[in-house]
């Protein structure tokens, strides 16, 4: 193809959103920070901004959560590309979303506030910018077909948790409360998590043991845990 075929052709911009979810040990939670610039300045927004020539997708996601959050070193994969005509009053742009999983704890110290970052509880979000509230939404369905079939939930979990921990992060991610009693029973006829001999002792005077996953066994019995999540589907 000649290079005079691509003249006068119209240029859109291309721009990269990133969606972090995280889990404290107690509650699912979004990360968003405040617009520093116009339009919609001062709102709140998920971590955003338009790829470099050089740069790859990947790249220019990587670099944008480091510059607005100081994250880095995180999970992360691409979700969907939004390009509704208007969905960006200044310009003709498409985003392409990634979405990450973390546990919030472990990268307490790395979040910087340069841009007022803060954590939200993810049934408790404020308005958000554009389109970005419709990102989130198909985010968190993304979230639970993964939740069902892969191991990334524990992404979000320290490398030992309770079961108590565990139930917390599948009631956020799935919107629903679980029976304590069944879900312990059938966590644990999957044979895929190993019991520690510590406790975590902080959330009551018995205290809870911590597990830890096998994840040699999860990789070859991933379905083993579909016996207690409720009806994941796939969004596509």
């Amino acid at each position: 193809m000649k290079i005079s075929q691509y003249s006068g052709k119209n240029r859109v911009l291309v721009a990269v959103d990133c969606i972090i979810f995280g889990f404290d040990g107690t509650e699912m939670k979004i990360l968003l920070i405040k617009r520093g610039f116009e339009p919609e300045k001062g709102r709140w927004s998920l971590m955003g901004g338009i790829i470099q020539t050089h740069e790859t997708l990947d790249h220019a996601a990587s670099r944008v959560l480091k510059q607005l959050t100081g994250l880095e070193n995180v999970y992360m994969e691409q979700l969907h590309t939004f390009g509704e005509v208007e969905r960006d009053p200044v310009e003709r742009t498409l985003s392409v979303v990634y979405f990450s999983l973390i546990d919030i704890n472990k990268f307490k110290k790395q979040i910087n506030q340069d841009y007022h970052s803060e954590w939200f509880p993810l049934k408790k979000l404020p308005s958000l910018i554009f389109d970005h509230r419709d990102m989130v939404e198909l985010a968190k369905q993304k979230l639970r077909y993964k939740a069902a079939f892969h191991p990334i939930v524990f992404e979000m979990l320290p490398e030992k948790f309770t079961l108590p921990q565990l139930q917390n992060l599948y009631e956020g991610i799935f919107d629903t409360l679980m029976d304590k009693r069944n879900f312990s029973r059938k966590v644990l006829s999957t044979g895929l998590l190993i019991k520690q001999k510590d406790k975590e002792r902080l959330s009551s005077k018995r205290g809870a043991f911590y597990y830890k996953l096998d994840k040699r066994k999860y990789q070859t019995k991933f379905n083993a845990f579909l016996n207690f999540i409720p009806n994941p589907s796939n969004p596509a």
